[in-house]
């Protein structure tokens, strides 16, 4: 049964990749190479070009497009940056994406619960899981006592607090997880069903659309916040 059920998300997530790779030939051969890729990176409404992701020979955006068009988001958009990017300062960072303030850039972290007990070893419990993935701003700092305190509340408090502690996950182990590697990580189209914890200031910034990361590391993905709440669902708490 779990073989068949693997196999048939394999086939959905082909056809998925399928259908945005047509989408997207069709947005190339009706816009002007000018409105499809600015000439500086930037690909909108997931649009093509950029490296091979490993999906059967669909670029990264092509993948990634796919599972955004099936969540229903339509507001979104890719953008190629520099090699030296994370060498860059944020207002640097902020004029490459031409985002409105270093507030809406933002990265996707993996947390580990280092005290969960051996009943709690994967992700499968979204409210107890082992493993969280929190999108937060550049310029905020983590705070792990407020994500415990959001769990242990998600929980009912029927959890002993010390049940609970949330620390920065090892490379390898957010890697085999996600897929994705230090500085291309994206909650987006992930290995694992991770359940996703975005920090309630992104939720709030004004305009709506923030960056992160793209599934590789010169890769950035913009979307609409309504449209990225209603497709991942995540859990909106104070990160911070």
């Amino acid at each position: 049964m779990g073989s068949s059920l693997r196999e048939l998300e394999a086939l959905q997530t082909r056809i998925l990749e399928r259908i945005a790779h047509l989408e997207l030939s069709l947005h190339a051969h009706r816009l002007s190479p000018l409105s499809l890729s600015s000439g500086d990176g930037a690909v909108t409404g997931g649009g093509g070009g950029g490296g091979d992701g490993g999906g059967g020979g669909f670029s990264t955006e092509s993948r990634l497009s796919a599972v955004l068009f099936a969540g229903g988001v339509r507001d979104f958009s890719f953008k190629r940056v520099p090699s030296d990017y994370y060498d860059r300062s944020l207002e640097e960072r902020r004029d490459i994406l031409g985002a409105p303030s270093i507030d809406h850039l933002c990265k996707s972290i993996v947390l580990v619960n280092t005290q969960a007990p051996a009943s709690v070893a994967d992700c499968s419990n979204h409210s107890n899981s082992k493993y969280y993935i929190v999108v937060i701003q550049y310029k905020a700092r983590l705070n792990a006592e407020n994500i415990k305190n959001s769990i242990y509340t998600l929980n009912d408090r029927q959890i002993p607090k010390k049940k609970f502690n949330f620390r920065l996950a090892p490379e390898e182990e957010s890697v085999a997880l996600t897929g994705y590697v230090h500085n291309a990580v994206t909650c987006i189209g992930m290995k694992t069903n991770i359940p996703v914890i975005l920090d309630e200031a992104i939720a709030k910034l004004e305009p709506n659309f923030f960056w992160l990361g793209g599934g590789e590391v010169d890769l950035k993905l913009g979307i609409r916040t309504p449209q990225f709440i209603n497709a991942v669902n995540p859990f909106v708490v104070s990160c911070s």
